[in-house]
């Protein structure tokens, strides 16, 4: 099966065949492992050391430590309910046309950049949670965007860029 046939969607019920495979392969789990993992590191931080950062902090500071906690939870949530309707597909406990009603209400949002001086004043545990997030976030976004027929995964032709190249030593191009 090439890429192409992956990406289109089946005739029985409209969904990617991407999706179906990917769900069901070891990089999910991976990806599901480390998303449930990364909640888990999040919960324990916030809740021990996280609480100590947190008082030790400027007033200033603890205003910025309290929203970016927010947000950072918020986006594991997300994150979570994207990969536990995911895992539920693929053990056949939901259909696929369950899960495209559960991905209009469960949203994977952009994250919101936090300014770079106002990051710089949070505790280094707290900042290491947030770029593991939203880097997992950018990963499951473009997973879904894949999976969705959205966003289709460009490879170069090498034979185009062979000729591309020999026509741009032998002057062919202008």
């Amino acid at each position: 099966m090439n890429d192409m046939t992956m990406l289109k969607p089946d005739q029985d019920d409209g969904a990617i065949s991407f999706a179906r495979g990917f769900v069901k392969s070891d990089a999910f789990m991976l990806l599901f492992r480390e998303g449930m993992g990364l909640v888990e590191q999040t919960a324990s931080y916030l809740d021990g050391s996280g609480r100590a950062d947190s008082a030790a902090l400027p007033r200033e500071a603890a205003l910025t430590y309290a929203t970016e906690s927010m947000r950072l939870t918020t986006r594991l949530m997300q994150i979570a309910s994207w990969l536990l309707v995911q895992r539920a597909v693929a053990e056949g406990e939901m259909t696929a046309e369950q899960a495209r009603t559960e991905k209009n209400k469960v949203r994977i949002a952009e994250p919101l950049p936090t300014p770079a001086h106002e990051a710089a004043r949070l505790p280094e545990g707290l900042r290491d949670l947030i770029v593991h997030s939203v880097r997992l976030q950018d990963r499951i976004r473009h997973l879904e965007g894949l999976m969705s027929g959205a966003v289709r995964e460009e490879r170069p032709n090498p034979v185009q860029s062979q000729l591309a190249s020999l026509q741009a030593r032998l002057g062919l191009l202008r």
